[in-house]
């Protein structure tokens, strides 16, 4: 089966940095949002805790750590998130999470390392 034309449009446009497609993606982010009813740190703070959780991709955390630092997201409560997360998805998940979180946040775990 073969992706529909409006598929491989949009594909083509977020790998292009195509404005109106890009602008399309934030705005659903913004509806999201609105609709969950939560302001955009508490909505932050939710999806990194989500990518934490489901052991999400490196740029997603990037992404998702940027627009939390804009929402107020201090890098203690991203912190935090891991603590808290830990007795409910385990060790495993937490650690894996760490060296993507800190990378997001603009920490260098190799550069402490050979310190």
């Amino acid at each position: 089966m073969s992706p529909s034309e409006e598929t491989v449009d949009m594909f083509v446009g977020i790998a292009n940095h195509n404005a109106d497609v890009l602008e399309g993606l934030l705005q659903s982010r913004v509806d999201s949002i609105e609709a969950s009813g939560l302001d955009a740190k508490s909505y932050s703070l939710v999806n990194i805790a989500a990518l934490i959780a489901i052991g999400g991709p490196a740029a997603s955390y990037a992404w998702q750590i940027a627009l939390g630092l804009d929402a107020g997201v201090t890098p203690e409560e991203i912190l935090g998130l891991l603590v808290a997360l830990n007795p409910v998805i385990g060790n495993a998940k937490v650690v894996a999470a760490a060296p993507e979180l800190a990378l997001g946040l603009g920490i260098d775990l190799q550069l402490l390392n050979e310190n």
